[in-house]
């Protein structure tokens, strides 16, 4: 046990916490070794106010409660029976560990223990916190904060990110002014309007400029962030899971713990990203046994068919899809049940006999013999009220007693907290993957949760998601080999909680290739373009009615795991070989893509930019995107960051891109072809003079440094 101050470091950050007190001293760039820290705590205790306590607690205490001389919002709130409402420990522990720590402390007045545990990995700061009621009564516990950190006062911006199903991950930014920032989700799921991070940073800081801060909680269920004001002009951020009254009761000696809550500290945005990929990377994605291998270019068949399955139809598409080098075939909605529409059989995880007399495997076997995986939509945690398993099990679907049953696109929810539905799901999904050669599952959530009680009418939402984290584990120790995507209604389940579960986020329906753009830009905060699902679609745009051409869409998609969301049957001669092009440039590309260094460029002249560079700097690939009209007579120069200053780069713009470029310079016709060399520190600092590129085109670079040049 240690008691006095205490540093956790990372390659540029540092953490110095006052274990008497679980106060933060220091959450910022990294401390030189071998300082004395004796002296900081005392340096940082305010001092005393006219008009206030006499006694002042610091404001940047990790879990503050009620009672202790924080006035402000508490971190920790619960009462048993109306009493033991505050929480004020005299004394806080720590116990060290490589890399982190956990802070212990009893309060004996209100019976409760309660650990921080912090742990710091590549420059992320990864907090829970478990709370035990040590009373004789049962404690009703409101909220747990996993993390709360303080930020300094010249953290006056705030990025944030909103949006609707089809239009997610849209970043705001605002100002910090006066007062509190909240953002809830009672969803019962991540949500396609408030996934739960929050970026703050420096008075204009961008891309590559000014030092932020960021902050998520992986979890996939109810979540609340707060950035609160202090007394001293810091802000503090707090996230935690948010539970509904009376969602946790703890009986004596029982315990809660929080979600895990991230934390990190950067030079500009592009930096947060590039640590939130590396983070990921390293210790949220879990390939089962081994490093993951090439993401399988995949076409999904929801687009080309929608419920229409006729077989002798889809084995053509997948012999059209192998043909243009695709590597995975998912059989999306339709083939279960009586399911001609959205409106039945959820639920009935039995193959439809109308549309498959001898069942999958036919297709199955086909699919497998074009060499491509097979994968399959399931979507296991919903039931359509006219369903047999319904019918059979009424009381099945989460609902509170007397209240009326409200559907949403014409299902319910199953109540995952029962063992005996857990356990039937587990056996209709087990029964679909042991005999059939299915690879991969794309693991639907098309329902918000609303009036979520079990079978006591009690609120539900917390251990539906828990009960969802374990089926996925049971799955998983089950087929270790079959992958699975999350999705809900695109991304309204996506975080890190269960991306430790899955290897794919299925990252929007909206599949339009300029909505992409900003879709995929807030995705690509918090997640490495490996698991970003992004598909090739058909034209007319399914949602918008948008046409845009071949090039816009591949280039839109090629950066992420590359899939198609069309019918293969209806391309013309000229579309299937510039698709198989594409595919094929993918592949080529797919080491850097998936592995490299992610960058985003500013967003200036209506166009967009970003690339990936390969960790030693020697390969790049960098996309030009004219989102919108050109505002100015002449394009700026396209600068690509990352590169090795004084190292020689080709340039090139590759094959299959044709460009129609009007009255390209000599330079800019010679991209196509053998290309131009240009030093690194030229292209970052002057960069390349761009054609005039019409809205809602882009144009892709490759970059090979010249060994030697």
């Amino acid at each position: 046990m240690s008691e006095a101050p205490l540093r956790l470091d990372g390659r540029t950050v540092s953490l110095v916490v006052d274990a008497g007190t679980a106060t933060v001293l220091h959450w910022g760039a990294r401390l030189p070794d071998g300082i004395d820290l004796s002296m900081l705590a005392a340096i940082a205790a305010p001092s005393v106010p006219h008009a206030s306590l006499d006694e002042v607690r610091a404001p940047a205490q990790l879990l503050p409660g009620l009672g202790g001389g924080w006035l402000g919002v508490p971190a920790i709130a619960g009462s048993r029976g109306g009493r033991d409402w505050t929480f004020a420990p005299e004394r806080w522990a720590a116990d060290i560990r490589p890399g982190g720590m956990s802070l212990l402390a009893d309060d004996r007045v209100a019976g409760l223990h309660v650990e921080i545990a912090l742990d710091l990995a590549d420059d992320v700061l990864a907090a829970s916190a478990m709370l035990r009621n040590d009373g004789a009564a049962p404690f009703a516990l409101d909220g747990l904060a996993a993390l709360r950190l303080p930020v300094p006062e010249s953290c006056t911006e705030l990025l944030a990110t909103d949006g609707v199903w089809s239009g997610e991950w849209q970043e705001r930014r605002q100002a910090l002014t006066v007062g509190d920032w909240i953002r809830e989700c009672r969803r019962g799921r991540t949500s396609h309007d408030a996934f739960p991070a929050v970026i703050l940073g420096e008075p204009g800081f961008g891309e590559d400029g000014g030092t932020v801060w960021g902050f998520h909680l992986g979890w996939s269920g109810n979540h609340r962030i707060g950035v609160h004001r202090l007394e001293d002009g810091r802000r503090a951020v707090q996230l935690g899971e948010l539970l509904l009254p009376g969602e946790v009761v703890l009986a004596p000696g029982e315990s809660y713990r929080s979600p895990t809550a991230y934390a990190l500290r950067a030079t500009g945005l592009n930096g947060l990203t590039q640590a939130s990929h590396a983070f990921v990377r390293r210790h949220v994605l879990g390939w089962p046994g081994r490093s993951m291998r090439p993401r399988p270019v995949t076409l999904n068949t929801w687009e080309a068919n929608y419920f229409r399955h006729d077989l002798a139809r889809l084995k053509r598409q997948a012999d059209a899809a192998a043909a243009l080098g695709v590597e995975r075939f998912v059989l999306d909605d339709g083939w279960f049940g009586r399911r001609d529409d959205d409106t039945s059989s959820l639920g009935d995880w039995t193959v439809d006999p109308r549309k498959y007399p001898d069942g999958l495997r036919p297709l199955v076997e086909h699919v497998r013999g074009t060499g491509m995986e097979f994968g399959l939509w399931v979507e296991p945690e919903m039931v359509n009220p006219d369903s047999d398993l319904l019918r059979a099990h009424p009381d099945w679907a989460l609902q509170v007693a007397g209240r009326p049953l409200r559907t949403g696109r014409h299902q319910l929810v199953l109540d995952l907290t029962r063992a005996e539905v857990s356990g039937h799901l587990f056996d209709a999904i087990d029964a679909l993957l042991r005999p059939s050669g299915i690879a991969y599952l794309k693991w639907d959530h098309n329902r918000d949760l609303e009036a979520a009680g079990d079978a006591q009418a009690r609120p539900a939402y917390r251990r539906q998601a828990l009960a969802h984290y374990a089926l996925l584990d049971r799955l998983r120790a089950a087929h270790p080999d079959v992958e699975i995507e999350t999705c809900a209604s695109g991304g309204g389940r996506a975080d890190w909680g269960v991306l430790r579960r899955t290897h794919r986020v299925w990252t929007s329906d909206g599949t339009d290739a300029l909505e992409r753009q900003a879709i995929q830009r807030g995705f690509a905060r918090w997640f490495p373009p490996e698991v970003m699902g992004a598909h090739v679609s058909a034209v007319p745009n399914h949602q918008t009615g948008r046409r845009h051409g071949l090039a816009f869409r591949a280039i839109g998609a090629l950066f992420g795991h590359l899939g198609l969301e069309l019918d293969p049957l209806r391309l013309d001669d000229a579309e299937r070989a510039e698709i198989a092009a594409w595919i094929a440039l993918h592949k080529r590309l797919r080491p850097l893509l998936h592995g490299g260094v992610a960058w985003r460029l500013p967003v200036a002249g209506g166009r967009s930019g970003h690339g990936i560079v390969s960790a030693d700097r020697s390969w790049a690939v960098f996309a030009a995107v004219q989102e919108q009209r050109l505002p100015m007579r002449h394009p700026s120069p396209l600068r690509l960051p990352g590169l090795e200053p004084a190292a020689a780069y080709r340039v090139r713009v590759p094959a299959p891109q044709r460009p129609a470029w009007r009255l390209p310079t000599p330079a800019q016709r010679a991209l196509p072809g053998e290309g131009v060399v240009v030093a690194g520190a030229v292209l970052a600092e002057v960069g390349l003079m761009l054609p005039e590129l019409l809205p809602e085109t882009a144009v892709l670079f490759e970059l090979d440094r010249i060994e030697g040049g």
